[in-house]
């Protein structure tokens, strides 16, 4: 059987696919596999914010395109970079074991700290909120395009650091780029942050991939989406969430942010909670086999200024 799979065509996009082509290839004889690239409506518009432009459904339209055409039989997707809401026909899979999911910080080579009179980059608004806290004294600014040439910006000079994902780096062999890891309570990941979905076409059979799959990932996984969906969240909001397993207890940490919450700008919201700008975070803990579950009841207690 021939497998083709579906890969944005940035360097990391390519090295996350080649995870699961390198399982198929050791793990799955009879099947034949190979990558089909391609830049997405994401990938094409960079002068502006994702929120600005329809989300993070742009990463994955052309991808979902050539699934339902056939052109594909899989695609793989940073699962923080999928939409909340998936596609029936293309449903997602399964996850992959998580690499490290915390944000860290990049200086251009051979810097030693951090330069005040340049900003540091990020698109991400979840990143901007929580970096505020950390660092008063920086300026933020946005930065699109993929990681490669996020760094080369960051070499010309353009920013003082940058705030990344530290399995994007280390997937692309970039460790050493790393001069500060923001630990998950500093700042909470994007839901996802780590996994990698693996989506296929309704109707195909796909057991042969029973063994890439993590349990765990999955827990945290629709755990941290659920917390986010009914937040109404996702890219167009600075919602966050992060979910770790203790044995068969599932511990789900997020981070609503309001306009509308009236929010003191800092100090304590009416539960004794430290509250920065508008948002503030609160953890729940549950069962793992009710992930879902457990993510919506987090999220409904937060939405309602209940105490956690």
């Amino acid at each position: 059987m021939k497998i083709v799979i579906g890969s944005r065509e940035s360097a990391l996009a390519v090295a996350q696919t080649k995870i699961l082509l390198e399982y198929i290839e050791e793990n799955c004889p009879g099947i034949s596999a190979k990558m089909l690239t391609m830049k997405t409506t994401g990938d094409r518009i960079l002068e502006k914010r994702l929120e600005e432009i329809g989300g993070k459904g742009l990463f994955v339209k052309e991808l979902d395109k050539a699934l339902l055409e056939n052109r594909t039989q899989l695609s793989v997707h940073s699962l923080k970079d999928m939409p909340m809401e998936a596609e029936e026909n293309l449903p997602v899979l399964g996850f992959s074991r998580r690499e490290d999911p915390r944000d860290v910080l990049v200086l251009p080579e051979n810097a030693k700290g951090l330069d005040l009179a340049l900003p540091v980059g990020t698109s991400s608004l979840r990143r901007e909120l929580q970096l505020k806290k950390l660092y008063p004294e920086m300026n933020v600014e946005m930065i699109r395009g993929n990681l490669v040439s996020r760094l080369r910006k960051l070499e010309e000079g353009r920013y003082s650091a940058l705030v990344l994902a530290a399995a994007g780096l280390k997937r692309l062999g970039l460790e050493r780029r790393i001069f500060r890891y923001f630990s998950c309570e500093e700042m909470l990941p994007a839901a996802g942050q780590g996994i990698l979905a693996v989506q296929g076409r309704k109707g195909m059979d796909y057991g042969f991939l029973g063994g890439f799959f993590d349990e765990e990932a999955k827990a945290a996984a629709l755990a941290e989406r659920a917390f986010v969906r009914h937040l109404g969240g996702g890219c167009t909001s600075p919602v966050a969430a992060y979910a770790v397993c203790k044995g068969e207890e599932l511990v789900l940490t997020g981070l609503y942010y309001s306009k509308e919450s009236g929010f003191k700008p800092a100090g304590t919201d009416g539960c004794g909670r430290a509250v920065i700008g508008d948002y503030y975070t609160g953890t729940m803990r549950g069962k793992r086999s009710e992930a879902e579950e457990l993510g919506r009841k987090l999220a409904e207690k937060m939405r309602g200024g209940n105490c956690l």
